[in-house]
């Protein structure tokens, strides 16, 4: 389904609650899996993408922005395809129906199917396991216009053919039966290729090569039984890509097949396939010859009543790396003719992409068009792809990020970068909004801080404006797994704790100020006063930890420092040069040129940090590190602005897993792998600050992932791997008294946040996320009435679920955090917005609206 309709069917009125609530998706923040043949460009202009366990899609005409993710698999989504394929143009131009496949790590290949007419999404089935290990490569063509035939290869060492046959009279259902399994051997085959061999009526013809250095050609039909005919030899490492032309007349008025290789050695290949009218008793004798002639045309193979005569057609040498992926750029479709543009896209662990077209005159082939990144990564592109039309061409890299060029000259080539998704490509652990919710600040294992907002600028008046990465403040050399946003007044500062020791404190540079002022259109408050930072922005250090600030009067020497804009300077980091943007950055942009400066450290945990928060005020930040004792597990308090340690709270026994004050400062909880609650007393004082433990409850049976305070009062949540969610009370800031608990959930609760909707009411909705991905809504309401509304005492606290979100819209693995955001209209009626985060690299921005 479309995900705005599984926005409405989501926002059904609510179990219980009596009014109905809506949900819709804003923005989904997420990178590319970092393997090969991860994506694939399907001929409905789509791009499919595995996401850790999810397959996402974003369209690249519509804005760039990720449309939908599928939920389904347990594993990482390690290859998709699309039926039909770019290749398929007769069967694309009456398609009413795509399908798209996925493969994952655990040997599940799921099937798609997406309506072209109302783009609805459905999740078709589940194929029949065949596969024991990994399914790596997918690749099929579609023999009618109802059958696909298509082929997965694994690591357990088999390739599966498959037939896929859409019945349009069921319901748009369609039937996929598993024809053949072939045994490959201790060596598995990573890449594969599927063709419709010319003049053979039906005729299929499969390449497939792996780690034995050999392109291994098979001969067969639509029932799926395959047969050995021949090994193409050359290569010297593995080979890692293949992909068939479709059928070109060649100058004897023949049709020739061009089959592309690619391998680890550095080179592509490219083999021409003639149909050759010989004897059976000459292709025995040339099987039998091996010399060097024989090398050098090639060998026979047959199939049905035709010999075929292979040949190396060309050798491309020209990337410095390894080159993991070509494609012939897509047929075109005049009247009723395919035809097949000489055209070959490759993507190399170079940070290379090239396009090779033979010349004119000679026929040689030659590279027509570079493009490529420069990044602090060592590591380049794992994937190529062309846009169905062949104006555009994309590549994903092993920052998990997306690369687009399209073509946009009028009289000569001229290849300009594009606006594509961007996100994290490991677990993200962490999310704040920004003091006025302009922007969002996410931390991930994959050691980057990002900070996501959305782009008014350039927006036409009834357009909705689109998310964006805006910004990279960090770029560390460990996992970060905490952050907190530093409130109050002043300059946009925060503060994030990683798998080490200390704390780092960033300071947000002119340039992000600028930035962040032309995409939001908001002017900045008097507080952030533009004179006020000389900081233009920050340098990388060498070894990927601190991040050293550049200042105003030095700016203009900057790029004077940057010796050329290779991939070659990489070998010494070049300097940033810190830009205001007026349109959304790009990749190369984002790595290098928007970094924070770092202003301070904050030593004193004996081990990794976990959890961090800074109270309302500003004033104060809390610390905590993953431990096993209590002295370890101590809570630091630190001064902002002094930056000092001014108190170090003892309770807790193992990990504090979260942490937050109460909304008037007054208190702060901890929740922690000890199973207990703590609950302290704060008071900021001259000197420092004041605390006292009011409670350490055994507040559930399981580890405390997750606590939050209702903002009205001194109630708050926790939530535990024992699936239960528990509402409490701070009672005359003496003593802890326990409300109720929340009917059990289906899986541990990871992720709480409470925001206020009535004050007089003391109501409020809760927000529960899941290991299992799923988020749902409780409106909370009743109990204490707010400390500064006299008179009117308690009443009974009541709970009902809201609203549980359709999974189209959710994570599909463990939800990290949950952070609520009110937008910019201040009456009751006014839309909400939650942010997420999770294992599945995902961040995500919903509204929720109509109570």
């Amino acid at each position: 389904m479309s995900p705005t309709e599984a926005g409405e069917l989501a926002g059904g009125s609510g179990a219980g609650g009596g009014v109905g609530v809506g949900v819709e998706r804003v923005f989904v923040g997420a990178g590319c899996n970092r393997v090969v043949n991860n994506v694939s460009w399907g001929a409905c202009g789509l791009v499919a993408f595995g996401a850790q366990n999810a397959v996402a899609l974003f369209s690249p005409s519509q804005r760039g922005e990720i449309v939908s993710t599928l939920p389904g698999h347990k594993a990482t989504v390690n290859c998709t395809l699309w039926l039909p394929t770019k290749k398929d143009v007769h069967q694309v131009r009456c398609a009413e129906r795509h399908y798209l496949l996925s493969g994952s790590a655990d040997g599940i290949i799921m099937s798609w199917k997406i309506d072209s007419g109302k783009g609805e999404w459905t999740h078709a089935l589940q194929l029949p396991v065949m596969h024991k290990k990994g399914v790596t490569c997918l690749a099929g063509r579609m023999v009618s216009d109802t059958v696909s035939i298509f082929a997965s290869t694994s690591s357990d060492g088999t390739v599966v053919i498959w037939k896929m046959e859409d019945e349009p009279a069921t319901v748009g259902s369609c039937k996929v039966s598993c024809l053949h399994s072939i045994s490959i051997g201790p060596k598995p085959m990573v890449s594969l290729s599927l063709a419709v061999l010319p003049g053979q009526g039906g005729h299929l013809i499969l390449a497939m090569g792996g780690l034995d250095h050999k392109v291994h050609i098979y001969c067969g039909d639509q029932s799926g039984k395959f047969t050995k005919a021949c090994d193409l030899k050359g290569h010297s490492d593995w080979i890692r890509s293949l992909d068939f032309s479709l059928p070109v007349m060649t100058g004897s008025e023949e049709h020739s097949l061009f089959l592309v290789s690619s391998s680890q050695d550095r080179t592509i290949r490219i083999w021409k396939m003639n149909s050759d009218a010989v004897s059976s008793g000459h292709t025995t004798s040339r099987k039998e010859d091996i010399g060097i002639a024989s090398y050098i045309e090639g060998p026979l193979f047959v199939s049905g009543n035709t010999h075929y005569q292979v040949s190396l057609e060309s050798l491309l040498v020209g990337h410095e790396d390894w080159v993991y992926s070509v494609e012939w750029q897509p047929p075109t479709l005049t009247g009723d003719e395919a035809h097949q543009p000489m055209s070959i896209l490759s993507a190399s662990m170079d940070k290379m992409m090239m396009i090779w077209k033979p010349e004119k005159n000679t026929g040689l082939w030659i590279n027509s068009v570079t493009v490529g990144e420069l990044t602090h990564s060592a590591l380049g592109f794992y994937g190529g792809h062309w846009e169905p039309d062949g104006k555009s061409i994309l590549a994903h890299g092993y920052g998990g990020s997306f690369h687009m060029w399209r073509d946009v000259g009028l009289g000569s080539e001229n290849w300009q970068p594009q606006i594509v998704p961007s996100g994290h490509f490991a677990p993200v652990s962490d999310l704040t909004w920004s003091r006025s919710g302009e922007y969002l600040l996410s931390v991930s294992h994959d050691q980057t801080t990002r900070i996501f907002a959305p782009w008014r600028s350039q927006v036409s008046p009834g357009d909705v404006a689109c998310w964006r990465e805006i910004a990279r403040p960090q770029i560390h050399g460990h996992d970060i797994n905490c952050v907190a946003l530093i409130q109050g007044s002043g300059n946009h500062r925060f503060v994030s704790g990683a798998d080490e020791k200390v704390s780092r404190v960033f300071e947000a540079p002119l340039s992000f100020l600028k930035t962040l002022q032309h995409a939001t259109l908001l002017k900045s408050d008097k507080s952030e006063d533009f004179d006020d930072v000389q900081v233009l922005g920050a340098n990388m250090s060498a070894l990927g930890l601190s991040q050293k600030p550049i200042y105003t009067h030095g700016a203009r020497e900057t790029p004077n420092s940057i010796s050329n804009d290779g991939p070659d300077s990489i070998e010494t980091i070049p300097d940033a040069v810190p830009t205001v943007f007026t349109e959304p950055p790009v990749e190369d942009q984002l790595a290098w040129n928007t970094l924070w400066p770092e202003t301070h450290k904050l030593y004193g945990h004996g081990n990794e940090l976990f959890s961090i928060c800074c109270d309302h005020g500003g004033k104060l930040i809390a610390s905590s590190c993953k431990a096993q004792s209590a002295p370890v597990a101590e809570i630091w308090l630190w001064e902002v602005g002094t930056w000092k340690a001014v108190r170090r709270l003892q309770s807790h026994n193992l990990t504090v897993t979260q942490m937050e004050f109460s909304r008037d400062n007054a208190f702060l909880l901890s929740v922690s792998r000890d199973r207990h609650l703590s609950v302290f007393s704060i008071r900021k004082t001259d000197d420092g600050a004041e605390h006292h433990l009011i409670a350490k409850l055994e507040a559930h049976k399981r580890i405390i992932w997750a606590c939050s305070w209702n903002p009205f009062s001194h109630e708050f949540a926790t939530g535990s791997r024992d699936k239960t969610v528990k509402i409490w009370r701070v009672e005359d800031s003496s003593s802890v008294n326990l409300l109720t608990t929340l009917p059990q959930f289906h899986d541990s609760v990871t992720a709480l946040a409470w925001t206020g909707r009535d004050r007089a009411r003391n109501a409020g909705l809760l927000a529960v996320g899941m290991d299992n991905g799923m988020i749902e809504l409780w409106n909370i309401s009743g109990g204490r009435a707010s400390t500064d509304n006299s008179g009117s005492g308690s009443s009974p606290l009541s709970f009902a679920c809201m609203l549980r979100f359709d999974p189209m819209l959710c994570h599909v693995s463990t939800v990290h955090r949950l952070r609520w955001q009110k937008s910019d209209s201040s009456d009751e009626k006014s839309v909400l917005q939650l942010a997420s985060c999770g294992a599945d690299h995902c961040v995500r921005v919903f509204e929720v609206h109509d109570f």
